[in-house]
């Protein structure tokens, strides 16, 4: 509902055009009416009226002067002039006061029910694209936090233009001015809690607000959630070697206000100095690297990427042997030499100064080997379908080489499960090889036990005392039921002959077939045939 209010000097126009018009038909309610324009701005500011129809000739302040008044102080309000024909300079001057619209003295019912009810159509209109742009605008301030965040985030990780990026620091009020930049990226260790349940994102969080917190009075500092639960910080600096010493202050300072408020520890990596600001990404990544070397390093650490590349690298063993004692031991089912072995590794790893690169080499060579005995000895495929494709990215989440360990004695273990369950099941797949056999070549008059057991490589004696244990049933009789099912779907589906149906059932004497027959279902092959006949019929 709009509001509107009345100005003119002539009392019966005011009172004509308040009673006459229904006004809630038309969408308004008329708050109010004046007689002078001094009276009007006085009624405008205190009630501010969506709308106010005023005459030109007013005594004290006329319409124009009014209209001029309303515009400066409330540009909103809609004004709609009453005017005559003599008033044409007038409704020049009010044209530029932006006056909504006009109406002719005298003025008739229907006449302004029309113009109102046009006006409520521009005014409805106008709203909504208001409301509509307060909504983007409050939609857009909630997201600056999450647009800022991926904008530092692109920075972080793709090429983008030197023009785009300035702007979007301006436009974020990002305190990037450089002229050199370096990025540390933080990230919790391995959490633990004796409850069983652990908040990663609550203590994600955590370490996001203390990072914010320590950063807060730093100048040329962004900091940031990066990739899951991390945080990253990106300082600008004038000097290089200023700029290399404060990111490991704040590094350390990050590292020990974690672990002592939030009783977790982190690690943080450190990434090279850079001079552009589309070569941050470049920092970024380094300081990723840096992190990884958490595996070898171990937790609750900072490592910057340059100390690494400084050190010399020793020599790793080939650790051939050490992984053949592992397989043998996998083979063999022995659980404590399968966990020896493995720590033998993790030591000999953990001792040797080397790349992060080779490490996973190492890791994953050791895990192929072991998969490669699995599908050697014959192990159920479909328990490690699923978990052979999860593997190497198991590997590569791991924060340190006691999750590795930890990680590669559950696979190990679960090899030696998987090796004797595949011993043990041996007969059952061999026994599935015959029935399949069976089922295959049932039709032939020479499928006997001595051909089946022959072909799965196994005497008939064995294989006789095996079939009967695993079907419930003598090879003869399990036979005869594949052949009597056979012949029975023949009788019911086919307009075959006995003597047909006998030898596609795997039995060159049709009269031998039918007291096989009678024998199996009580019945002779016509009698059943007839039978099936009558009652699909009878259906």
């Amino acid at each position: 509902m709009y509001t509107i209010l009345i100005v003119d000097d002539e009392p019966i126009v005011r009172e004509g055009i308040r009673n006459r018009i229904p006004w809630a038909e038309h969408g308004f309610e008329c708050i109010g009416d004046c007689e002078n324009g001094r009276d009007a701005l006085e009624a405008v500011n205190r009630l501010q009226p969506d709308v106010v129809l005023t005459d030109i000739h007013m005594p004290y302040m006329d319409g124009l002067e009014l209209s001029r008044h309303i515009t400066q102080q409330h540009p909103k309000t809609k004004i709609i002039i009453l005017t005559g024909f003599d008033d044409f300079e007038y409704a020049q001057q009010a044209v530029k006061l932006q006056v909504t619209d006009f109406i002719l003295k005298p003025v008739t019912s229907a006449e302004l029910r029309e113009l109102l009810d046009k006006l409520k159509l521009e005014m409805d209109e106008e709203r909504g694209h208001a409301e509509h742009l307060k909504k983007l605008r409050q939609q857009l301030n909630e997201s600056l936090v999450l647009l800022k965040e991926r904008f530092l985030e692109r920075l972080a990780t793709s090429p983008m233009k030197i023009t785009e990026i300035e702007n979007k620091l301006t436009y974020f009020e990002i305190p990037l001015h450089g002229p050199c930049y370096i990025a540390m990226l933080a990230d919790m260790d391995e959490l633990r809690s004796d409850e069983g349940y652990v908040d990663h994102e609550l203590h994600a969080f955590a370490l996001y607000n203390i990072t914010q917190e320590i950063l807060a009075e730093e100048p040329g500092a962004a900091v940031f959630r990066y990739k899951e639960n991390k945080v990253m910080t990106i300082l600008s600096g004038l000097g290089e070697e200023e700029l290399y010493a404060r990111a490991q202050e704040l590094a350390e300072e990050i590292r020990v206000s974690t672990k002592r408020f939030m009783k977790f520890t982190v690690t943080l990596g450190i990434g090279t100095i850079c001079y552009q600001l589309h070569a941050i990404r470049y920092s970024c990544r380094a300081s990723e690297a840096a992190l990884e070397y958490r595996l070898l390093m171990g937790h609750d650490q900072v490592v910057s990427i340059t100390d690494l590349e400084k050190r010399e690298t020793s020599p790793l063993h080939d650790g051939s042997e050490n992984e053949a004692a592992l397989i043998a031991a996998i083979r063999a089912g022995t659980a404590n030499e399968v966990e020896a072995c493995i720590k033998r590794l993790i030591s000999e790893i953990g001792s040797a100064s080397i790349s992060i690169e080779l490490c996973y080499v190492r890791i994953v060579r050791v895990m192929l080997a072991v998969l490669q005995t699995l599908t050697e000895i014959g192990s159920n495929e479909n328990e490690w379908v699923g978990k052979e494709k999860r593997l190497l990215s198991d590997l590569y989440s791991f924060r340190s080489l006691d999750e590795i360990e930890r990680w590669l004695q559950e696979v190990c273990e679960q090899a030696i499960r998987d090796v004797a369950k595949t011993r043990k099941d041996i007969t059952r797949s061999q026994m599935l090889e015959a029935v399949n056999f069976i089922h295959q070549h049932y039709e032939a008059a020479q499928l006997s036990i001595k051909s089946v057991s022959s072909r799965i490589f196994m005497s008939t004696s064995y294989f006789s005392s095996l079939f009967k244990a695993h079907t419930g049933k003598t090879f003869v009789e399990y036979v005869t039921e594949v052949r009597m099912e056979k012949a029975k779907e023949l009788l019911k589906h086919s307009p075959m002959r006995t003597y047909e149906i006998a030898a596609r059932s795997g039995y060159l004497d049709p009269q031998y077939f039918s007291v096989l027959f009678k024998k199996h279902t009580g019945v002779t092959p016509t009698e059943y045939r007839n039978k099936m006949t009558m009652d699909g019929t009878n259906s």
